[in-house]
């Protein structure tokens, strides 16, 4: 047999050996061989490039060829090198510290600063700069990192030791708590059109779960005249080249030097106020064309952010083409901490193979972003070659040890022994605290209610129990989607009166489904806007019993679903058979002034009457809401839907139909609202709003239960929603006819209070509330609130504007989590 080649076969060969590629490695360093942290490394003229990790050591990966590399790092001179690659090799590099000449500008005394003429001209362009590059895709890794330096062996009795062993960190309880690495596509068109592909994704310590590392959320851009930073900051932080920068920095000429032909002004930047929310640093632009060509920037505890005690932000830029330069790399290091745990970190970001001429439509970017179930399936061999940060050895080690937890976390039995040792069961701990028996495997949850906190007071049922008990299984892994049962059991002490109540919800495909029943002791305020605990407080100590309560035996069935996009509808039906009641006690801790009870009547509080003839009810419900967006994320469990930058508005029909199932009520509300809360309102903070109205259209057969609702305030502590009262009466303003309503709130965010010393150190928000409601029965009644907030606790100062017992003020406590 003659044996020969195919032709196919050299060119297979051929493309091959085209398609090698080589690896230009080595460690960048300065003159003292001390490493320089996330140097970038670029090929000149391409935007193929990487950078070194935190301990300076980096990988490029290129075909066989000759290449004009180019190392810079802030601070450093930039160095250039010719290197031929045939064969991987090593080029370890050595930075020399910058050096920026005055270039013979001179300061004369009491003269301005030559810094201030270079911001005039960067402020000039800073639109230009903006707006250069209509629309762009790229490829972006980010690598991000989180340590803990410090933390003590126990915490208000939490086992830390215990914990942070089990977590993979050393015995002295440091090390990597989070490290994780993505590669993404991403795809922007002006002016905020924004698409993310997550191509491959890596998390130390779990097989299942996808980084939270997003190039979206890492974007800055300083050409912004402000950047919001949710979250961190309360305030939006002012960028030194914004339209109104010289209001609120100083500005100091360093110097300048070249590269690449381009002279590079050094100028370094400082609050005039050192409290204002902007940055400190070093902002480097380029002659002529006044760019950012890099920066260097941190803040601090001074400027009022949380989570972190200081943040540096770095970022430098590369010309794409002649007109344009993007960005080539950004990072974020932060270190914080809190009593006695101590954290550090980084994020970084890598841009490479830019392209400023997509071809995209509009209808390209409603998907916000796409997470693959395939992403984080990537194997060790994939990661080597794609990977353009080199992982530092405690890095490659955290994986590997935790890739060995993460098996054994998995495993049935882990599993299991860990669920015998939380789900011991003890009678006494269940007098204060809920239990839960967990089937981690399975993904079976059982609960039950604390019983101390399920026994509450009130002057319908004297001492009562309302214990819960309920059960969840996961039903669909990729979906996450939760089958969940429960039961509600209740006794009034002094009324003998039993109830009890059934639950469920049920996803059905891209329904939810409820169904719920049982007898119940319930608020005659639908809105429920005194909670139980809070009336036995009152009730006990103040003999004040605010809570009204009626006795409804029902059956109720709902469902919603998405339309499409940002439009939702629901619906709700129900019967119920419901009995007014009236007071059975009389007890209280204290009598404080010798009060009297008031009945449960809240039209006849000094004498019992019943405030409805008993009824049967049959209703039915419809909603819909609609925000605008069609914007959202798909992940492997589903899409996430985005709200939008422009108000939701809702509508909502209700029709009590009468004689359906004995069913006496005869009445059809039409209401409609708009909404938005947290709109940028640029240094001022956030603005949110609520405007509803609505009619009876007929009003036949109504009782009270059935009126439009109010969610009003009567004691210190009250709810913190948009469309919460401050001081109105919980029942007697409710209406059978029509309303409007409107509310308002400004949370300033700490404007005022952050330029006041000491009390800036406290990060509390100003908060301005007005709100209003008009009914036939209670016209034009204004509230004005005002107040302080620290994260979920909100103390406020309100006053009402209204006629006779209408005029009140009072200060109020909220809080919510």
């Amino acid at each position: 047999m003659k044996f020969t080649i195919p032709f196919t076969f050299f060119i297979a060969l051929y493309f091959s050996a085209f398609a090698q590629t080589v690896t230009i490695s080595g460690r960048v360093t300065d003159d003292h061989n001390k490493a320089i942290p996330f140097a970038s490394i670029y090929i000149k003229n391409t935007t193929k490039g990487t950078s070194a990790n935190s301990e300076g050591e980096y990988g490029l990966q290129l075909k066989p060829g000759t290449y004009d590399v180019q190392y810079k790092a802030v601070g450093y001179q930039q160095l250039s090198r010719k290197i031929e690659l045939a064969k991987s090799q090593t080029v370890d590099i050595i930075l020399q510290t910058e050096t920026y000449q005055l270039n013979e500008v001179v300061v004369k005394a009491g003269g301005e600063d030559p810094a201030y003429a270079i911001i005039r001209n960067a402020i000039k362009k800073r639109k230009n700069h903006l707006n250069e590059v209509d629309a762009y895709t790229c490829e972006v890794y980010i690598k991000g990192l989180q340590k803990l330096l410090a933390a003590p062996k126990k915490f208000l009795g939490f086992d830390v030791q215990k914990a942070t062993r089990e977590m993979g960190l050393d015995s002295n309880r440091r090390g990597i708590v989070y490290l994780s690495e993505s590669e993404s596509k991403y795809s922007f068109m002006r002016p905020d059109k924004v698409h993310e592909e997550l191509i491959s994704s890596k998390v130390s310590g779990s097989n299942q779960a996808f980084s939270y590392n997003r190039a979206s959320d890492i974007q800055v851009n300083f050409y912004e005249n402000t950047q919001r930073w949710d979250g961190l900051s309360l305030r939006p932080l002012v960028s030194p080249i914004a339209d109104n920068a010289m209001f609120y920095y100083n500005y100091k000429y360093i110097g300048a030097t070249t590269e690449n032909g381009e002279t590079v002004n050094k100028i370094k930047v400082t609050p005039k106020r050192s409290y204002d929310a902007c940055f400190q640093g070093y902002i480097y632009i380029l002659e002529d064309s006044w760019r950012i060509y890099g920066l260097d920037f941190f803040i601090t505890k001074k400027q009022n952010i949380n989570f972190v005690d200081t943040l540096k932000v770095s970022e430098q830029f590369f010309p794409v083409n002649k007109q344009a330069w993007m960005p080539s790399s950004v990072k974020f290091e932060f270190t914080g901490g809190l009593l006695s745990f101590k954290i550090g970190g980084y994020f970084i970001s890598v841009y490479k193979d830019y392209d400023l001429n997509p071809k995209f439509n509009k209808k390209d970017f409603s998907e916000v972003m796409l997470v693959t179930k395939e992403s984080n399936k990537k194997d060790s061999a994939y990661w080597a070659n794609e990977r353009p940060v080199p992982l530092t050895d405690e890095e490659k080690t955290d994986y590997t040890k935790k890739a060995i937890l993460a098996k054994k976390r998995e495993s049935k039995p882990y599993l299991d022994s860990l669920d015998k040792v939380n789900n011991k069961f003890s009678a006494v701990d269940l007098m204060y605290k809920n239990y839960r028996h967990v089937n981690r495997y399975a993904h079976e949850y059982y609960n039950l209610d604390a019983i101390l906190p399920s026994i509450r007071y009130n002057t319908v049922q004297g001492f009562n129990l309302n214990y819960g008990a309920s059960f969840s299984k996961q039903i669909d892994s990729t979906t996450n989607k939760y089958l969940l049962v429960g039961a509600r059991a209740g006794y009034g002490f002094s009324n003998k009166k039993l109830t009890g109540a059934v639950y469920a919800a049920v996803p059905a495909g891209s329904y939810n489904l409820a169904i719920n029943a049982g007898s119940e002791i319930v608020d005659i305020n639908n809105r429920t806007p005194v909670s139980p605990l809070v009336n036995t407080f009152y009730s006990l100590f103040e003999r004040q019993n605010y809570l009204k309560l009626y006795q409804k035996q029902y059956l109720s069935l709902s469902a919603g679903k998405r339309i499409t996009g940002g439009w939702m509808a629901s619906g709700y039906v129900e019967w119920a058979d419901r009995k007014s009641l009236s007071n059975a006690s009389n007890y209280s801790f204290f009598n404080p002034g010798n009060r009297d009870y008031t009945s449960n009547n809240p039209f006849t509080p000094a004498y019992d009457s019943p405030l409805f003839a008993d009824n049967q009810s049959f209703k039915v419900a419809v909603r819909t809401t609609y925000d605008f967006s069609d914007k959202y994320e798909t992940y492997p469990t589903g899409r996430r839907y985005l709200s939008s930058k422009y108000p939701t508005i809702g509508l909502t029909y209700t029709k009590g139909i009468k004689n359906v199932l004995g069913s006496d009520v005869d009445y059809d509300l039409l209401t409609a609202d708009i909404s938005k809360s947290n709109i940028n309102a640029g240094p001022f903070g956030q603005t949110s709003f609520f405007i509803g109205a609505g009619k009876f259209l007929n009003n036949n057969r109504v009782f009270f239960p059935d009126y439009k609702q109010f969610s009003g305030s009567q004691v210190l502590f009250t709810g913190t929603g948009i469309n919460n009262f401050l001081l109105l009466n919980y029942y007697t303003y409710s209406t059978f006819t029509k309303y409007i309503e409107g509310h308002v709130e400004q949370n300033f965010s700490g404007f005022i209070l952050n330029k006041i010393p000491l009390i800036r150190k406290l990060k509390l928000q100003e908060i301005l509330d007005i709100n209003y409601l008009s009914t036939p029965e209670l016209k034009n009644y204004t509230e004005l609130g005002v107040g302080v907030q620290y994260l979920g606790f909100r103390l406020m100062y309100g006053k009402s504007f209204n006629s006779g017992s209408n005029t009140n003020s009072a200060i109020r406590i909220g809080f919510s989590f």
